[in-house]
């Protein structure tokens, strides 16, 4: 018999069950909502309470405790400094579960786990950021990509101005051949005309 046995299984071998509940812990304080099944919520609620709870002592002692289940300082901080300030007056009750319907497919009872009072705007918000440093990144690389193109179409056209130049002189200096040919044999023609007319 399981008497004074608390938490439930999950399906799950221990160190399993303990690196699901940190993540989603992690996942809780990042959004400060998220949806999961039902049991999970209900198991992941005293585990969240207790980190928050021990947020309010803002001792190294407790730091650490705490940096030892989310093992990030961003979020570390997150607890000391906002959610404690925010729980200060609230003696326990930091997190609440809501039942969100059925799991299309297995129908899986659902539910919502979210902070009390918590910031609406940081669900989604680290998502949000990312999104735009990606749209940022891809702008400046079209934008590197124009000023590539533009500076190639450049090159071109120097090249082929350059090729036209060329070409231009090369007829040029053969027209002045040409022209310079021309009267050469004129004048090989007046020297004909002229002895010509001094045999007659």
């Amino acid at each position: 018999m399981r008497h004074r046995i608390s938490g439930r299984k999950l399906n799950r071998k221990t160190s399993h069950r303990i690196a699901l509940l940190k993540n989603m812990a992690k996942s809780l304080i990042v959004h400060e909502q998220i949806e999961t099944t039902l049991p999970k919520a209900k198991d992941l609620r005293p585990f969240v309470e207790k980190i928050l709870h021990s947020g309010k002592k803002n001792d190294l002692h407790s730091r650490r405790r705490v940096f030892s289940y989310l093992r990030d300082n961003s979020l570390v901080n997150k607890v000391f400094d906002v959610l404690a300030k925010r729980y200060k007056n609230r003696n326990g009750g930091y997190v609440r579960v809501l039942k969100s319907g059925f799991r299309y497919g297995d129908s899986a009872p659902k539910a919502i786990i979210e902070l009390v009072d918590r910031d609406v705007a940081s669900k989604g918000l680290v998502d949000k950021k990312r999104i735009e440093e990606q749209k940022k990144l891809d702008q400046n690389k079209l934008d590197s990509g124009i000023d590539k193109t533009q500076s190639t179409e450049n090159i071109t056209k120097d090249k082929s101005d350059s090729e036209t130049l060329k070409q231009s002189s090369t007829s040029v200096s053969k027209k002045k051949i040409t022209k310079a040919e021309v009267s050469t044999k004129i004048d090989k023609e007046n020297k004909e005309l002229t002895k010509d007319t001094s045999k007659k």
